[in-house]
């Protein structure tokens, strides 16, 4: 006889479904757990190199975003006087020069230099690329990068001088002395020839490995059947060269940008603000006016020129090598 008052006793019966999500989840956190420590040694290793990146852009960003909406002597912390966009509307008001012809020489000197440089590499790193003793001919046109500015900057202004070294060959030829850097008209085109010259050994370097990386069967393919050295290069050698030639504009349009030191080398932005360009500009605002605001002001607007100049190019090499 069954006890009726007898306590049910009531088993769950674990399915099958079960006991594997169970395990399931037993395994994932099993495998979170090396992850986790993976990632933080992975964060211990970086530490040194993101508090590096902290402090010495970071912190200088954000302080400078401060500085370009106040007003600053460039002494006291204390002294520091919000104005809001007051900098920045300063820069493009009448009377300003920085619209023109500041920030117009900059995009003009980067313009000549890239121009220049580009060519001139181009031209460069296909002849060294059919000669014998290639490693030598790099390394004598790329000397000029292991130079420093300023030695590059006053050997090229005593070379300019009415008795110097261009002048002469000038005057041999027959033609009249030109006052290159003491002329409005002459001085900014002279120094985006030094600045092309000094920097075309990185970019005969680049260009010379992108040759190297094209294959030979192309070129082989064309002589096959019967293509002159003109066609191949505008239809083999330049269009396979785009991804070197898209690194070396972009590198060299951003240097033209920001360039500094050889200018006040050699010109220190004259005659009157013929050669000045928009990091000298900032130079001068800071240092020589005490003026950090408007420095600061000037660095964004500068930098936003770099950035619209880089996508722009990006999306030009881009949408020629869809079209291609």
């Amino acid at each position: 006889m069954v006890n009726a008052l007898a306590p049910e006793t009531t088993e769950r019966v674990h399915s099958p479904r079960d006991a594997g999500s169970t395990g399931s989840v037993i395994d994932g956190r099993r495998r979170t757990r090396p992850r986790r420590r993976q990632a933080l040694v992975a964060y211990l290793f970086l530490a040194p190199t993101l508090l590096f990146f902290a402090v010495f852009l970071i912190l200088p960003l954000g302080f400078a975003l401060l500085l370009s909406m106040s007003r600053w002597a460039g002494f006291d912390l204390g002294d520091i006087d919000p104005v809001g966009l007051d900098n920045f509307t300063g820069l493009f008001v009448d009377g300003s020069t920085f619209l023109a012809p500041i920030l117009t020489n900059t995009l003009l000197f980067a313009l000549g230099t890239v121009a220049l440089a580009l060519a001139g590499s181009v031209l460069v790193a296909t002849c060294i690329d059919k000669l014998r003793f290639q490693g030598l001919w790099r390394t004598l046109y790329f000397l000029p990068i292991v130079t420093t500015v300023v030695a590059i900057g006053n050997v090229w202004k005593y070379m300019y001088e009415p008795g110097g070294l261009v002048n002469g060959v000038l005057n041999t030829l027959g033609l009249g002395s030109v006052a290159f850097l003491q002329d409005p008209d002459t001085a900014l085109p002279s120094v985006v020839v030094v600045q092309a010259w000094a920097s075309v050994g990185t970019a005969i370097l680049i260009l010379t490995a992108g040759l190297k990386s094209i294959p030979e069967s192309y070129y082989e393919a064309a002589a096959l059947d019967g293509a002159g050295p003109v066609t191949v290069f505008w239809k083999i050698t330049l269009p396979l060269l785009r991804p070197s030639l898209l690194f070396v504009c972009i590198t060299q349009f951003i240097t033209g940008l920001q360039s500094f030191a050889l200018i006040i080398v050699m010109t220190k932005g004259g005659p009157g603000d013929a050669t000045n360009v928009a990091a000298l500009e900032m130079y001068r605002q800071a240092f020589s006016y005490g003026d950090w605001g408007t420095a600061s002001a000037a660095a964004f607007v500068l930098f936003v020129v770099v950035l619209v100049v880089t996508l722009v190019q990006l999306w030009i090499f881009r949408r020629k090598g869809e079209d291609a």
